[in-house]
């Protein structure tokens, strides 16, 4: 989750976006808080003017919560739906299914079936999800765990709609998913791969090695992405710039035009008509009342056309 700085002393002026008279409405917010219950994430957004925004289901440092009152339930989709905005979830970060302890793995499943379950009641289109670290075992061995986990949950979840967006990492540590050959192995041998698809992170695509600093090597690594993986796998984008240079493989997110990605690399991609209608959000430091997010997300306005 984003890291929280000082919270500012005056109001917050909301983001206005001007919709283009044509084409897909543009869709952009930043991870919101779930304090007070999940329906409570919607005015917060509304109150910043996203069009988008990303929340836990639940809380994001347990394994599991308490079942979502019905009333809990149909207040969330009638503000979301009131509000028009288009709301995704992102899973707990102790979900590890390419752990090689079976007790760490067998739990991630059951949390990971639960979350999924959660997010389908609210009507979610996709819950983002890490796909873990290998722990020592190696990128192979660990990659075949993430998919036996997988296809436990939907396995047990044959109704569920909610997709899983797989993220890419940074590569930290034993982290999976630093590749585009990671997600595609994943969604090669998944056993139900129309369930799955990919969320990608600008500050884990530099810091895993991908460069998307200017627009050749932006294009060189999104012809890259689409011949190893494919655009049409692509769910949704977080936006974030990095306090870690290219090829770290370090997880720091920073405010957009104050890391190592740079405002250039937001430009291309916000005018990228390829994922024009895709849902994107921000997950940099954050106080309460979320003005850095409105200030970050007035920076990559201009670009919208």
């Amino acid at each position: 989750m984003p890291a929280k700085s000082k919270t500012a002393s005056t109001a917050v002026e909301p983001l206005v976006v001007v919709q283009p008279k044509k084409g897909d409405k543009i869709r952009i917010g930043a991870h919101t808080s779930i304090s007070g219950g999940v329906s409570e994430s919607i005015p917060r957004a509304v109150a910043l003017g996203f069009t988008a925004a990303q929340i836990f289901v639940k809380n994001n440092k347990q394994w599991f919560a308490p079942e979502l009152k019905p009333e809990e339930v149909e207040l969330f989709r009638r503000r979301r739906d009131e509000a028009d905005l288009v709301v995704f979830g992102h899973n707990s970060y102790l979900v590890n299914p390419g752990s090689p302890k079976p007790d760490v793995f067998d739990t991630s499943v059951k949390s990971l079936i639960a979350e999924l379950e959660r997010a389908d009641a609210l009507g979610l289109p996709f819950l983002v999800m890490h796909p873990g670290a290998h722990g020592g075992a190696g990128e192979e061995e660990g990659l075949k765990r993430v998919v036996e986990g997988l296809n436990q949950v939907t396995r047990v979840t044959p109704k569920v709609k909610t997709r899983l967006a797989i993220e890419n990492t940074a590569g930290q540590g034993s982290c999976l998913g630093a590749k585009f050959e990671h997600l595609a192995y994943l969604l090669n041998h998944v056993a139900e791969p129309q369930r799955f698809g990919v969320c990608l992170d600008t500050a884990h695509l530099l810091e895993s090695g991908y460069d998307i600093r200017d627009a050749k090597s932006y294009e060189a690594t999104f012809r890259e992405f689409e011949k190893v993986i494919g655009v049409s796998w692509l769910l949704g984008w977080h936006l974030n710039d990095s306090k870690t240079p290219l090829g770290s493989r370090v997880d720091r997110h920073e405010h957009l035009g104050e890391g190592h990605v740079g405002m250039e690399t937001f430009r291309l991609l916000m005018q990228d008509k390829r994922w024009r209608h895709l849902p994107k959000v921000l997950e940099t430091p954050k106080s309460e009342d979320m003005h850095e997010d409105v200030e970050s997300l007035k920076k990559i306005y201009p670009f919208i056309n």
